[in-house]
């Protein structure tokens, strides 16, 4: 029998499993912008992601005799021993596909089936890899280039070159740096891209003008644009100094140039522009032209937020 829901939905957890929490949030990095970053001057698609690949539920199913017992597959992903696993299986701790298993001996095809435990999700496949890109000023955000202009290929070329099939989650315009999402796995890229999940980002822009609390209330309340209304969740102002103002605008918007957009139709073009945070994962000092992988807890709170 599962747990009892609380009000937003997660299960209800004894005390034993807080202190587990609290590791897998201490993860999640609250890492600055890095200081050397050029700021002055519910319904998916079933289609895969904006660069091609098919995504993870559109592989083959295995047959159960090509299938790994379970607590090989959490000893695997480095949640526990075996043995470790084997009690978590037997405390109920420990859900597939969204039941709860309390048996030993299941078998389970980490490439398609949902493990968690704790309510927290297993990164069980291998094979699934998700990064994150601090994309220079002047890159395209294109695998391949027609007029041979600076893009993606260029700094992960090799990954690409050794047959690891990345593409990327949504785009950067080339004058805009900053954090960009690179994977393989496809469903969460489509799912991470698509308007229902609200998946937010933080930017910082420098912008020509001294703003004020008048900016903040326009961006807030919606700036009309020339496909419709544009809404900021968050906005902030940073610095003002010298006819210049930095000002970090929080949106889930994904529409083409939408920030530089607004600030423009708000009476302050954009100077210089960076993505510094996608949900949970940031930028912190992260080099550009440098890619990271992501960790466990930015890579379950990627997973949570758009319900794989």
């Amino acid at each position: 029998m599962s747990k009892p829901a609380r009000r937003d939905g997660t299960p209800e957890r004894d005390d034993s499993n807080r202190d587990h929490n609290r590791d897998v949030d201490s993860y999640i990095s609250n890492a600055r912008p890095a200081r050397h970053q050029h700021v002055a001057d519910r319904k998916p698609p079933k289609k895969a992601g904006a660069s091609g690949g098919d995504g993870r539920k559109n592989r083959t199913q295995k047959a159960d005799s090509e299938k790994v017992r379970l607590q090989k597959v959490l000893a695997a992903a480095g949640v526990a021993s075996r043995r470790m696993s084997e009690k978590l299986i037997d405390a109920g701790r420990v859900e597939v596909n969204g039941s709860i298993v309390t048996e030993q001996g299941m078998r389970v095809d980490p490439e398609n089936d949902v493990i968690r435990v704790d309510g927290v999700r297993v990164i069980a496949d291998e094979d699934l890899v998700t990064f994150a890109l601090n994309k220079p000023r002047g890159v395209h955000s294109t695998m391949h280039d027609e007029m041979g202009r600076p893009c993606l290929n260029d700094l992960v070329g090799d990954r690409i070159a050794a047959g690891q099939r990345l593409f990327h989650v949504g785009r950067l315009d080339a004058q805009t740096e900053g954090l960009l999402l690179l994977t393989n796995d496809g469903e969460l890229a489509n799912r991470l891209m698509h308007p229902s999940y609200g998946i937010r980002k933080t930017y910082l822009a420098t912008v020509l003008g001294e703003v004020d609390r008048n900016l903040v209330r326009q961006l807030r309340d919606g700036i009309e644009l020339d496909d419709g209304i544009a809404k900021a969740d968050e906005v902030q102002i940073i610095d003002v100094w010298q006819g210049k103002s930095l000002v970090k605008v929080v949106l889930h918007e994904g529409r083409k140039h939408i920030v530089r957009r607004m600030l423009k139709e708000a009476g302050f073009p954009v100077q210089a522009l960076v993505r510094t945070k996608v949900h949970t994962v940031q930028l912190g000092e992260q080099k550009p032209g440098t890619m990271r992988a992501l960790n466990r807890a930015e890579l379950t709170s990627l997973y949570n937020a758009v319900g794989l």
